[in-house]
């Protein structure tokens, strides 16, 4: 199987898991467009471009890609999914090193999104849509 095919195939994955998420409030949506948009990227320029420039998906990627910017609906989806699923660890799972590896997941994780900017900073011109520092 050539690697590209592999690409697009993971690519595809991804983006299905992200549309899983967009309604599933404990599965994230941004973090699977965006290695979609990589995967994408390494695969097939014509579909890079096209979740690259998608209306919905597009703004976060992009964001991303040029400021390093989270938006902070993202930062808090991510932060309740995170207490949701370990609050429900704690509940149903009988074992409490489930809940311990989680946490050793889920601190350092929290620390990187919660210190990723939540907007553009408005001196700097934004690509494609929204306004500078609106983080949208």
């Amino acid at each position: 199987m050539q690697a590209s095919y592999l690409y697009l195939a993971l690519g595809w994955l991804s983006v299905g898991l992200g549309i899983v998420g967009a309604f599933l409030p404990i599965l994230p949506t941004t973090p699977f467009m965006l290695l979609a948009a990589w995967l994408f990227s390494k695969g097939s320029p014509r579909l890079h471009a096209w979740i690259y420039n998608h209306p919905h998906f597009g703004p976060s990627i992009r964001h991303w890609n040029e400021h390093g910017v989270i938006n902070r609906r993202a930062k808090i989806m991510a932060m309740l999914a995170f207490v949701v699923v370990i609050a429900a660890s704690l509940i149903f799972v009988e074992n409490r090193w489930v809940v311990m590896i989680q946490l050793l997941v889920a601190i350092p994780v929290s620390c990187f999104i919660l210190s990723r900017p939540s907007r553009i900073p408005a001196s700097i011109p934004v690509t494609q849509g929204g306004e500078p520092g609106t983080g949208v």
